[in-house]
């Protein structure tokens, strides 16, 4: 008789058994071709650069903005006002009006922070009152802040008295909530003249600050269209308007500072902006 049948179920057992051990010493040696492969592959990229990046991470590293060291001096002279400044190199500066806002402020500081990007942040009074702790967040952060009046007045519709309680106020709140006093002044909706540019500079000593690129994000044109106009009419020097009370202009940043950051631009604030006017190139980390 033969052994297949008269032992059927043990050789059919037996023969389940070979096929899976043949199939598991198959695996373990195309898992093994695959680690030899993997071995080279990294090999050869360690050839290229010991400290090679991830594609992601160099994309990401690549728009950051660099550490600027941009030293001011209080007692420097400094122009009357600004909307643009004449710089050796590829800085700008990012402002912001009217806030903070309660939501769309910190959401704009995780934006500028991922990026490493300073900006000046031009606050109203009565919302430094309200949320003093966003604007220590702005100081701890390396941000600046500008005095952008109490009640957002139109300072061109008032007396000057009047002028000076909405300058002086907005002074006040802001020093009240982060202990820093403005150096800059932004005149609310860009309504000023000369003869209130010159008093401002004498009694506070404040440049007036407007701005050389306005993407007219208050109009609600949509993220995109806010962002392609800042960053197609953009140059070196430019002080950027925007404001951080509405929600499309934050999501418009992303696609701005990128494209920004991409252009080779270097963001700083209004004050090292002014800063750097007649001077060389910033010494600068990470460029």
């Amino acid at each position: 008789m033969d052994f297949a049948q008269a032992f059927p179920l043990a050789f059919g057992r037996s023969g389940v058994k070979l096929k899976l051990l043949f199939m598991g010493a198959f695996l373990i040696r195309i898992g093994a071709a695959v680690l030899v492969v993997g071995l080279l592959a990294g090999c050869n990229g360690n050839k290229n650069g010991r400290n090679a990046r991830a594609p992601g991470k160099l994309k990401s590293a690549f728009l950051r903005n660099p550490n600027i060291n941009i030293p001011i001096d209080p007692a420097r002279a400094r122009a009357v006002t600004y909307s643009r400044v004449s710089v050796n190199g590829p800085y700008i500066a990012m402002t912001f009006d009217d806030g903070p806002h309660p939501v769309h402020t910190p959401r704009l500081l995780d934006l500028l922070k991922k990026r490493n990007i300073r900006a000046t942040f031009y606050v109203v009074g009565t919302n430094a009152k309200r949320y003093p702790h966003i604007l220590r967040r702005m100081v701890a952060e390396g941000h600046e802040i500008g005095n952008h009046t109490v009640t957002h007045k139109h300072i061109t519709k008032i007396n000057i008295e009047q002028v000076r309680q909405e300058v002086m106020g907005a002074q006040q709140a802001i020093i009240a909530a982060c202990g820093v006093k403005p150096r800059t002044f932004r005149p609310p909706g860009g309504h000023t003249n000369d003869r209130l540019k010159v008093w401002l500079y004498r009694e506070f000593g404040y440049s007036t600050i407007m701005w050389a690129v306005d993407p007219q994000d208050w109009k609600r044109p949509g993220p995109a269209v806010v962002a392609n106009r800042i960053i197609s009419n953009t140059s070196a020097g430019s002080i950027i308007l925007a404001h951080d009370i509405h929600a499309p202009t934050i999501a418009a940043m992303p696609q701005a500072l990128d494209g920004l950051l991409t252009r080779g631009y270097r963001f700083v604030t209004v004050s090292q902006l002014i800063a750097l006017e007649s001077r060389g190139v910033a010494s600068t980390a990470g460029l």
